[in-house]
């Protein structure tokens, strides 16, 4: 009998178009192995939305692996090298992994393993275009998005085509029992301890499917029903008009692979190449902001652009806690806050505003927002959040200018008109007319009686002044070029 072959699964949760794991499942048994890496570096940690995110994932995939899914906690070379030694497995398959940690763990590792004279596979698995395979002519990188997606992505070979679901013998032996007589023990899901003491995560579930189908069901439900409509309506964030795919990529219930070639087909009818370009677009930039922490491994800690190092930020707790949780007294900034907290997600405009109203309206520092939004959206991506964190706040590449500071008021009058938005995630306000929905310190004390506000009690008077802080965030700005 061949020996079983070990897939080292990560960010990749899922059966069809896994390269490790399809390709694994032409040499052997399989060992499906899931690693709660204990060494991985603080700013890796996994935030609250995500673990519970990820315990679904995981329940769900070993369902569908026939509960033959090996769960492990602690040190990944420790478990790979015992795994070898007891099932006599040779060779190992995963798909790489990019953020900076991860390349230098998976780096070690691997160098560790063929010193063994273990044979170890990696694939991109993840990625439509790998950070080192787009340069400039000169070989430089790009640090601005559209030449990087339009002569740099476009004009590079094709993503390779998305693999079929593999056809699988499993490894069943009882590991327990092999490894009996070693440190490293297989663990039950919920010794993982991913869910919280609190009943919060029952709010995530509540609005998420978290499976393998309901990604492709999502990718199937937009092609087919928004994509027509996508550039336009993507902006108002009480319409169904963006995909919802972002946690799916996050944990790799759906590839970058299988939604660009899906897409491609679904939405090569005549009429729609602007909007399949736009819904691409956005699929690029999450590329892009891989590429940005590839070539800039410390973009998640500090400013890409070293001027922002003498911003004069200010450290502002109590004002930080109230935009965290929805009570700064804007009602578009509010609605956007309390849809992070009971859902886990947020509409991707109003993403920009609750940034720009913190780093800029507020002038607190950007990483006090990319922490929070870390710990509570179950799409969380170190690459995205960062580099998303960074333009907003104008220190990142192909950033934000620093005069784009958003006003919510014009921005919530624009994209929520009629208040939908803002009555679903605020009840409080319900019952005010659209008039007064996104400025309730303008209507009268008629006004508000009998929609049953009381501002400063049942909901918050706006907490700083638009005008004056606009121009206080100008006036820093500028305080950058004269130093």
């Amino acid at each position: 009998m061949k020996s079983p072959v070990i897939v080292w699964l990560r960010h990749d949760l899922r059966l069809a178009d896994n390269p490790a794991l399809y390709y694994a499942a032409q040499s052997g048994r399989v060992i499906p192995v899931f690693i709660d890496d204990t060494t991985t570096a603080d700013h890796c940690n996994l935030g609250a939305a995500s673990r519970c995110w990820l315990h679904h994932s995981l329940a769900h995939l070993n369902d569908q692996l026939s509960d033959q899914l090996r769960i492990f906690q602690g040190d990944p070379l420790a478990i790979l090298l015992a795994l070898i030694q007891h099932t006599g497995a040779q060779t190992i398959h995963w798909n790489r992994c990019y953020t900076p940690h991860a390349i230098t763990r998976d780096s070690q590792i691997k160098q560790a393993l063929k010193s063994t004279g273990t044979t170890v596979h990696s694939y991109n698995g993840s990625l439509l275009w790998e950070p080192w395979t787009i340069t400039k002519a000169d070989g430089t990188p790009y640090k601005v998005f559209t030449p990087y997606y339009r002569k740099g992505c476009i004009s590079a070979p094709p993503p390779s085509e998305p693999l079929p679901r593999p056809t699988l013998e499993l490894y069943s032996d009882d590991l327990t029992t092999q490894l009996a007589a070693n440190d490293v023990q297989p663990c039950d899901l919920t010794e993982l301890n991913l869910l919280p003491n609190h009943p919060w995560h029952h709010r995530l579930t509540d609005h998420w499917e978290i499976t393998e189908a309901a990604a492709w069901q999502r990718l199937q439900r937009f092609t087919n029903e928004r994509l027509e409509n996508y550039p336009q309506g993507r902006d108002y964030p009480a319409l169904e008009a963006t995909s919802t795919l972002s946690p799916y990529l996050q944990w790799g219930q759906i590839s970058p692979r299988q939604i660009w070639y899906y897409s491609q087909q679904q939405g090569s009818h005549p009429g729609l190449e602007e909007q399949l370009d736009t819904f691409l677009k956005e699929l690029a930039w999450r590329e892009f902001s891989y590429y940005q922490l590839y070539h800039n491994p410390n973009i998640t800690t500090e400013n890409l652009n070293p001027r922002f190092n003498r911003f004069p930020w200010k450290n502002q707790p109590e004002q930080c806690h109230q935009w965290q949780q929805g009570m700064t007294g804007f009602p578009i900034i509010d609605a956007g806050m309390r849809e992070l907290w009971q859902t886990g997600y947020m509409h991707n405009r109003v993403r920009m505003l609750v940034a720009s109203f913190l780093v800029k309206n507020q002038c607190q520092h950007w990483h006090l927002g990319a922490t929070w939004f870390w710990d509570t959206l179950v799409d969380a991506d170190l690459a995205s959040n960062s580099a998303s964190w960074q333009w907003v706040a104008g220190c990142g590449s192909d950033a934000a200018p620093y005069f784009r500071i958003f006003n919510p008021v014009l921005q919530g009058q624009k994209f929520d008109a009629e208040g939908d938005y803002i009555r679903r995630f605020i009840p409080e306000l319900s019952a005010l007319p659209s008039r007064y929905i996104h400025t309730p310190w303008e209507a009268s004390a008629a006004v508000l009686a009998e929609a049953g506000v009381q501002l400063g009690t049942t909901y918050p008077k706006p907490m700083l002044d638009l005008k004056a802080s606009r121009q206080a965030a100008l006036d820093a700005f500028a305080s950058l070029k004269q130093q």
